[in-house]
């Protein structure tokens, strides 16, 4: 079974919905057969690498609403992580622009390093209230699960590497229809989309697992009459009367 899955690194529910599938995943008797693979999203492509407001300003600036109205929207999701056992730090979180981080999270991947760099670049950035946009920063990043400073500082500041990949995939995403993240494709055929209670991720995954034991790889559209061979032999046609 293979999960993609289309977030982005400044994205709260996106970490919420990846602790929720990861939590489903773990309890799922076949886990061991699932494949998941992160795939670019940026929430706002135009953001500025540093802003200069809060992230309180950023959001009441985005819907139209007051500062207070943020602040208690923003503690509202900050509950929700806090069930899914995660801690945002939503006074001193830094808005950025996200492209240089998912084309660091694309050269991870050809490193197998995918998976635990975007679990370090979401604490990184709820957490521990690190700005995504700095090169510096990124490298941190990158040398804690494993990847050389030189190596990501190398592909960060050649604005080229990687930008295809990113770009294709958020094309992907366009073609999908794909507006919102998180957003959870299985097997290419199911979806589901938000931060879904774990409930809903355990029964999807159950769903998907039976329906597709039962379903045929391929669909036999063969004749009645069997001219095939194995190790057996041949079989012989029978001559009509």
């Amino acid at each position: 079974m293979k999960i993609e899955v289309w977030s982005d690194f400044v994205c709260p529910f996106c970490y919420i919905g990846k602790r929720r599938l990861e939590e489903a995943i773990q309890q799922f008797p076949h886990k061991e057969q699932i494949e998941v693979e992160f795939k670019s999203f940026e929430l706002d492509p135009n953001a500025p690498k540093n802003s200069k407001m809060t992230i309180h300003e950023a959001l009441a600036s985005k819907y139209g609403m007051s500062i207070d109205q943020a602040k208690q929207a923003n503690a509202g999701v900050g509950e929700q992580a806090a069930t899914a056992g995660l801690t945002f730090n939503f006074e001193d979180m830094k808005p950025t622009n996200t492209f240089d981080a998912h084309r660091l999270a694309k050269y991870a991947k050809t490193v197998g390093k995918d998976k635990e760099i975007t679990e370090k670049l979401l604490y990184g950035y709820f957490t521990e209230s690190k700005n995504l946009s700095d090169y510096e920063t990124l490298a941190d990043i990158a040398e804690s699960v494993g990847i050389t400073r030189d190596e990501a500082l190398e592909v960060l500041q050649d604005e080229s590497a990687f930008s295809h990949d990113v770009r294709v995939e958020e094309e992907i995403a366009r073609q999908y229809q794909i507006t919102g993240v998180p957003y959870f494709i299985i097997n290419q055929k199911y979806a589901i989309s938000g931060a879904q209670p774990f409930e809903t991720f355990q029964s999807a995954l159950q769903k998907v697992w039976e329906e597709e034991a039962k379903t045929p790889m391929f669909q036999d559209l063969s004749s009645e009459e069997d001219t095939t061979c194995s190790d057996d032999g041949c079989s012989i046609p029978a001559k009509n009367e």
